[in-house]
């Protein structure tokens, strides 16, 4: 559908790996899940783009306003949301969804520190964990239940991959998402993890950190054998969580300064045959 070719196309600029898994899945869907991706991407980058807090938090109401508004008048002549809301409407998405996805990107303005463990598993369970129980809703509507408990694991796994891949920007920023629990449990606080002196205490962190990315990567992988074939197109982008995790555990405390970015190469292909055969 006309409506979707921007989606697609800002999807490819905004973020390529779920860009790559809109081609690896069905056809008739692509279009559709180009828009729920390319409006995830929008509100995961407002920080990027807003750089303070309430430019930042005008740009989220502006996207909650669009979702309040039924009618659709809202996001009349913004392409993106436009798209957004016809796939709304298709796919009948629960909007209080969409809204707690926005409201949970809040935390993202600021550099308050991430409390405690169960801090950010609820935040990854509104962002990462729901995109991916929407975009079974939209491949595989009448089987979507089914991959609830598997997307609530692998949404905490793949954003404490993302976390590990973001620490150098993040730690630029001063922005501190390893639950402030675990970093008291290898020694330290947020000034003295953002300080980076004491090497062996930050390799401790991020290993714990990634360790609690693989207990949820293994819960997800367990609970696999409930997804139906083609909600599992939803789940295609979890197969660069592991690589990160060993990469990240490799670099320790290097990884403040340098980048375990996989190459877009090894990450299509990852990705692909995760679409092949289903498992990540």
């Amino acid at each position: 559908m006309a409506v979707y070719d921007f989606s697609l196309t800002a999807l490819r600029e905004s973020d390529r790996d779920r860009y790559l898994a809109c081609l690896l899945s069905p056809q008739d869907k692509r279009g559709p899940l180009s828009a729920l991706y390319a409006f995830h991407a929008e509100i995961a980058r407002v920080r990027d783009v807003a750089r303070e807090p309430l430019p930042g938090e005008i740009r989220l109401q502006w996207w909650r306003d669009v979702l309040s508004d039924t009618g659709g008048a809202s996001g009349e002549g913004n392409p993106l949301a436009e798209a957004l809301l016809a796939c709304i409407r298709a796919y009948n998405l629960p909007v209080p969804v969409l809204q707690n996805m926005i409201d949970a990107r809040i935390f993202d303005l600021y550099d308050d520190p991430m409390e405690s463990r169960s801090a950010l598993e609820g935040y990854a369970g509104e962002t990462a964990s729901a995109l991916i129980q929407l975009a079974s809703l939209i491949l595989d509507p009448a089987h979507a239940q089914q991959s609830a408990s598997a997307a609530g694991h692998a949404g905490v796994a793949q954003t404490i991959a993302g976390l590990l891949l973001l620490l150098p920007l993040h730690r630029r920023r001063g922005q501190v998402y390893f639950p402030a629990e675990l970093l008291a449990a290898t020694g330290l606080d947020r000034d003295a993890f953002l300080a980076g002196t004491d090497e062996d205490a930050v390799s401790r962190a991020i290993r714990a950190l990634s360790g609690l990315g693989r207990d949820h990567l293994a819960k997800a992988r367990t609970d696999a054998k409930g997804i139906s074939p083609a909600n599992r197109f939803a789940f295609i982008t979890l197969a660069l969580a592991e690589p990160v995790f060993d990469r990240a555990e490799r670099a320790g405390s290097k990884l403040f300064e340098q980048s375990i970015v996989p190459s877009q190469w090894r990450r299509q292909w990852w990705m692909w045959k995760a679409a092949r055969s289903g498992r990540w």
